[in-house]
């Protein structure tokens, strides 16, 4: 008797298979101090850090927060940024070009390059942990 591998058994019964049913994905509450919060791809490009001089945590007790954000960033996007990032409410925002600088390295001039500022002011009531407690 030979056999055919090639053959496919139809007599056998299989129980049929179980339909899998969508899972609903947990929805977590918006709030300033969701340690858990995921930044855009595009929030992340923009806002490069938190700019934390003695000037800017001066400028943070008037609702006032700055930022090194990319060169081409322009003030519409730096507000959805940080409104998407932070969960904040902006109310204004000033961008400043800082030119890049000339350092004596030695007996050569090496070149320290230029950035981007935002100061970003909220709406009061409001605040953003710069530096986490």
């Amino acid at each position: 008797m030979a056999i055919n591998i090639f053959k496919k058994e139809k007599d056998k019964k299989s129980a049929p298979a179980p339909k899998k049913e969508a899972k609903a994905a947990p929805v977590k509450a918006k709030t300033a101090a969701n340690p858990g919060r995921k930044i855009s791809d595009s929030a992340a490009r923009l806002l490069k850090y938190p700019h934390v001089t003695e000037k800017a945590s001066s400028l943070a007790k008037n609702n006032q927060y700055v930022f090194k954000v990319a060169k081409a960033a322009n003030k519409i996007e730096i507000a959805r940024a940080v409104e998407n990032s932070y969960r904040v409410d902006v109310a204004s925002v000033r961008t400043i070009n800082i030119g890049p600088k000339r350092k004596r390295r030695g007996k050569g001039i090496a070149v320290i390059p230029g950035y981007r500022k935002a100061i970003v002011k909220i709406k009061e009531g409001q605040t953003i942990e710069v530096m986490p407690k």
